[in-house]
């Protein structure tokens, strides 16, 4: 399977509680909502046809307990989300859960890298994370990491967690796709193709 990455985040890289106030607010994180002044109908179909490519989400165990305790609760017949969540198998990378209540649920003990990798080697088509910065970030480092999509609102709100945290590998990143929303909000699709590249600086005639 490809993993792949899904994340919504400021331009200032914060990656925490985008949905509202109240969805993350660990570490006194109080600027949660940030996304949702520019969510609009463009943005909930390309994220529907992302969920259409899963066949598994990968998540940490932070992550994995909002969603569980969120996603069933979620009863409206028009949400297009809603019922390809709560049946695809979930994978938790954790060592202290001791089972899920998010059915189907497969709790992946051990180092976290090596699980992983195991889970990589199968076949099917995309196991996608959402939220789960830490275990993105860390995965990506990693190099087990093929997509990277990012959902980029046009806002700085100066403080919260980020996606892309030091230290960590380098890693070179080839821009597949790009769409900007009515509202401003950039949909780009990476794929991670090994350790980022480097040069030296020699004049403009160098790109003529």
């Amino acid at each position: 399977m490809k993993i792949t990455v899904t994340e919504f985040i400021t331009l200032d890289g914060v990656s925490q509680g985008p949905g509202s106030a109240t969805e993350d607010t660990s570490d006194g994180f109080t600027k949660g909502g940030w996304l949702v002044p520019y969510m609009d109908q463009l943005f909930i179909q390309r994220a529907s046809d992302w969920l259409d490519l899963a066949d598994g989400l990968l998540l940490g165990r932070r992550t994995y307990e909002a969603f569980a305790r969120d996603w069933p609760q979620i009863t409206a017949p028009d949400d297009p989300f809603t019922g390809r969540m709560n049946s695809l198998p979930k994978y938790v990378v954790s060592n202290t859960l001791i089972a899920g209540s998010w059915h189907p649920t497969t709790v992946l003990r051990g180092d976290p890298v090596q699980t992983v990798r195991a889970l990589k080697a199968e076949p099917g088509r995309e196991l996608q994370i959402h939220g789960s910065a830490l275990l993105g970030n860390s995965l990506l480092s990693a190099g087990l990491v093929d997509t990277l999509r990012l959902v980029v609102a046009p806002t700085v709100i100066g403080s919260g967690r980020r996606l892309l945290a030091h230290p960590s590998e380098s890693v070179g990143l080839l821009l597949m796709h790009q769409e900007a929303t009515a509202k401003g909000l950039l949909l780009l699709e990476y794929e991670a193709v090994g350790d980022a590249p480097s040069g030296e600086y020699e004049g403009v005639a160098a790109f003529l």
